[in-house]
């Protein structure tokens, strides 16, 4: 498993929410959508950015967090992240069906910011980048 299981288990304590697939992040991975090696089953997912340790923080959804954190990291795409620098990824969690992933964020962007530090912490304490 990678770096991003211990942030989906941070996940399933801090909010009872538990991801249906393991959220390895597989750097190159160059499909639109991220395949998972046992199944085949495509992955999106739901993930935050932060500038830094308790900084400004995105909340988003891909179906290709490799490409999707690169075009942030390099401020390809004007926006909120480009405008703020925020650029680390936190947190990320993987789902089955996009529907899903889609509510995720919408859920997630509503919660109150003390929450989305509590979910972080729960998975990432130290604030590391998991990419």
């Amino acid at each position: 498993m990678g770096v991003l299981s211990g942030v989906v288990d941070g996940c399933r304590e801090a909010c009872g929410h538990a991801p249906p697939l393991d959220a390895r992040v597989k750097p190159g991975h160059d499909k639109e959508r991220s395949s998972d090696d046992a199944g085949g089953t495509m992955a999106y997912y739901v993930y935050i950015l932060a500038s830094g340790r308790n900084g400004t923080l995105y909340v988003g959804v891909t179906g290709n967090l490799p490409r999707r954190i690169y075009e942030h990291r390099e401020e390809l795409v004007p926006g909120f992240t480009k405008q703020y620098g925020v650029k680390r990824l936190v947190y990320a969690e993987a789902h089955e069906d996009v529907r899903i992933a889609l509510q995720r964020e919408k859920n997630l962007k509503h919660w109150s910011r003390a929450w989305k530090l509590a979910l972080i912490e729960a998975g990432n304490p130290s604030w590391r980048d998991l990419f």
